[in-house]
């Protein structure tokens, strides 16, 4: 099969097109004919040499993929060959040919092309992880969301939209920032230009937000803390600004807030299994009405990685890269 490889930490051109044998099915696990691979933060970090492989899984980069299923044992499973699904991989997405575990497999959502379908899993397991399980966001909460025209950003934004939370979000451009409001923020802030903790608030009337998805982190966990409402939640994600902050305990003791974080690729399948059964009981009917959208920036063929792994990180994106196949 053909395959992008890493053939060293480094600059986008160290991805290199290869051939490679087809990856061999495991107890569990199926065998997908991609037409679709996700470009994520995370396979840049990976090319970098930042983001370690986990032990056994593949050393090719690409977390989420679409495509027909065409091996692997299906009993017991609502699933037959020739489905067409979208999965959340360890590694190996960007490859005429992939192995998912059976568990993380969804139906694509009806009416969504395979390029639509692979922009979902990576963000939409993600967001739903951090967002509604580890901050709880419920109720009439409100939200903020860092880097909101990010395809993690998208993703949040109208999730939590979709469920009747107010959404505020941040962005980098006067662009960004109506493009996300078209897609259901309340408000978003151009970081460049206005002080997110001042609008926040000012919109909230000066209690602050109830949860916060930080995928900054660094100098921003402190301003973070700072328009947060009493009990609120900040998630973290990522480490784009910096790995260490400076912040006040004592509003975490006085105001009953909690910093919490995670990473998904290290977690167990039954783990993200559960994420699945979540996502396609709630969110997946909310895609098929096109209540939430898959939102697309640019599809590159596979053998365009490198300028889809240089056009993520010039930012001038908004919502999600995706690498065609075949």
């Amino acid at each position: 099969m053909k395959a992008i490889e890493i053939t060293r930490p480094g600059p986008p051109d160290v991805l290199r097109v290869c051939e490679r044998p087809l990856p061999e099915i495991k107890d569990g696990e199926v065998l997908i004919k991609v037409r679709a691979a996700g470009v994520n933060r995370p396979d840049v970090l990976q090319r970098l040499g930042h983001y370690p492989v986990p032990p056994g899984a593949s050393d090719l980069p690409g977390l989420e993929v679409a495509g027909e299923i065409v091996g692997g044992n299906l009993a017991g499973s609502d699933f037959k060959n020739g489905d067409l699904v979208c999965a959340l991989v360890q590694g190996g997405g960007y490859a005429e040919y992939c192995i998912a575990p059976l568990k993380q497999c969804l139906p694509a959502p009806a009416g969504l092309s395979a390029v639509e379908a692979a922009s979902l899993p990576e963000t939409f397991f993600t967001v739903w992880s951090n967002v509604f399980d580890r901050a709880r966001l419920s109720g009439d909460e409100t939200f903020l969301v860092q880097g909101g025209s990010s395809g993690i950003g998208v993703t949040a934004i109208q999730m939590a939209a979709a469920f009747g939370h107010r959404v505020f979000a941040t962005a980098g451009s006067d662009e960004k920032c109506r493009a996300c409001e078209a897609l259901g923020a309340a408000r978003a802030i151009n970081y460049r230009t206005e002080d997110f903790v001042e609008v926040v608030k000012a919109e909230t009337g000066g209690k602050g937000v109830d949860v916060i998805l930080d995928m900054v982190a660094g100098a921003y966990a402190a301003r973070e803390i700072d328009c947060l409402a009493d009990d609120g939640r900040i998630a973290v994600i990522a480490l784009l600004g910096g790995a260490k902050a400076t912040v006040d305990l004592g509003q975490v003791l006085r105001r009953r807030l909690t910093i919490t974080g995670s990473t998904l690729r290290p977690r167990t399948v039954e783990f993200k299994h559960a994420i699945a059964e979540k996502l396609k009981a709630h969110v997946w009917p909310l895609l098929e009405s096109g209540r939430i959208k898959p939102v697309v920036y640019r599809v590159f063929p596979l053998e365009e990685a490198v300028q889809a792994h240089m056009l993520m990180e010039s930012s001038g994106h908004i919502g999600k890269i995706v690498l065609q196949v075949g």
